[in-house]
């Protein structure tokens, strides 16, 4: 069909760290690998280009994000292809390693890749004989390959040997193929930083440490010695992508709710998310609400911080978009969003109702001191202020004690320290001030030079 990179469209979810592939098969139809639930950017490229997603593929059971697969297969009648071997609970084209699936001049042909997930596969894609690229999804992603513990600690070492030979098998198409990952800068699932979301075998060969690991014990040691924490979440949503997610009539709805409505939900157990600006937070807030600004990561820190199974209530300014709150909620599965407080904080300051207000002190508002950074271990060891303290926020819950007392929270910026300040509000820690800021800011201050390694 002449294929060319005008066929394919990268859809990223920053956020998220992950794409989604749009592929244009040449006759108004398209392909969709790895769809989120979330499929606006999806149907709003499709409908630019005039197309109907007539094939949906999703290379293993993912655990960061809701498939959109079933929704596809509802709104443009796509065919869902999957591992058989995952035991999808759906209507879906099970396939096995060495299937190929006919796209009407192009072809996709299976190839068992597991170790992220058991039942990981890796879609080539065909002209003729040429091959064009590969959808690795979790196998082989740029500079490295994706983590291997989500199926338990104690699977992590056998299912890294595992992706050592699917990574081995992908190294072996031609240097040309290209290479499409689902996970990239940003996810949870191990990717590197970097600014590269698709690569070539030829580029992964020379440049991949892992790749470079001289034999199987190698590249389990190096590969589980990058893991990090992960989002609590992640632990859920396999099962929920092979039993399927519910189809949604549009963006679903998110109701306004009066004071007292909110008063009584918290009073029942409910949460309140307040998705403002740090800075609006600190201002004033409702005392026990979890502050999770509206940006690109609020699904990760929603669905790390929150639980999924008590009614959420939202906090949102006028100029914030309610329909993009819901959609980051229902991507990862969180379904149970009871509404947002009509008028917002105004509304509830105006009606007399307890509030709280948080420091957010700049660094030369601050005295050298106790120092907490809730960053990742990563982060935290590539450059922190000397004697600081670290405990990453998605562990802050069930470590709050452990907090020095008198100290300044601290990220990068001042989103998830002032996050943290709303996790140590809940826990009981009523004096907490917030760096507007990070470690070089309190460095540049107090005359100090950060340091590197991690906390001992």
């Amino acid at each position: 069909m002449g294929f060319s990179e005008d066929h394919l469209v990268p859809l990223v979810d920053a956020g998220l760290g992950n794409s989604t592939y749009l592929v244009d098969l040449g006759d108004g139809r398209a392909l969709a690998v790895d769809a989120s639930r979330d499929l606006r950017a999806l149907h709003a490229a499709a409908q630019r280009r005039g197309l109907t997603v007539a094939y949906a593929a999703d290379t293993h059971l993912h655990a960061d994000f809701l498939s959109g697969a079933v929704q596809l297969g509802h709104d443009h009648g796509a065919v869902v292809l999957a591992a058989a071997a995952s035991g999808r609970a759906f209507p879906h084209r099970g396939l096995a390693d060495g299937d190929e699936v006919d796209l009407g001049g192009l072809r996709l042909r299976v190839l068992s890749t597991p170790g992220h997930t058991d039942e990981h596969v890796a879609y080539l894609l065909l002209d003729g004989g040429v091959e064009l690229g590969v959808f690795t999804g979790g196998s082989l992603i740029v500079g490295s390959a994706a983590r291997t513990d989500l199926l338990g600690a104690d699977r992590a070492q056998e299912l890294a040997r595992a992706q050592y030979h699917s990574l081995r098998r992908l190294a072996m198409l031609p240097d040309a193929t290209a290479v499409w990952p689902t996970h990239g800068a940003g996810s949870f699932c191990s990717a590197p930083p970097g600014t590269e979301r698709t690569s070539t075998i030829g580029a992964e060969k020379a440049a991949n440490p892992l790749l470079a690991a001289p034999d199987e014990d190698a590249f389990a040691r190096r590969l589980l010695a990058s893991l990090g924490t992960y989002p609590a979440y992640f632990d859920r949503l396999a099962e929920r992508n092979r039993r399927g997610p519910a189809v949604l009539a549009g963006t679903p709805p998110l109701p306004a709710l009066s004071c007292d409505a909110l008063r009584a939900l918290l009073a029942d157990g409910g949460y309140v998310v307040d998705a403002r600006p740090a800075v609006d937070f600190a201002a004033g807030h409702i005392p026990g609400a979890l502050s999770i600004p509206l940006r690109a990561q609020f699904a990760t820190w929603l669905g790390w911080l929150a639980p999924d199974d008590v009614p959420i209530a939202v906090v949102a300014n006028d100029d914030q978009d309610l329909h993009e709150i819901v959609w980051q909620a229902y991507k990862i599965g969180f379904e149970r969003l009871a509404g947002h407080l009509a008028g917002g904080m105004h509304a509830w300051l105006a009606a007399g109702r307890p509030h709280r207000t948080t420091p957010f002190v700049t660094a030369d508002q601050t005295s050298p001191g106790r120092y907490l950074d809730v960053r990742q271990r990563a982060e935290f060891g590539a450059g922190h202020v000397p004697g600081a303290v670290n405990l990453e926020l998605g562990a802050l819950a069930e470590h709050h004690l452990d907090v020095p007392g008198g100290a300044v929270v601290a990220c990068g910026h001042g989103e998830r320290a002032m996050t943290a300040a709303s996790v140590l509000e809940r826990a009981g820690h009523t004096h907490v001030k917030v760096l507007d800021g990070g470690p070089s800011e309190y460095a540049a201050a107090h005359g100090l030079r950060l340091v590197d390694g991690e906390q001992r």
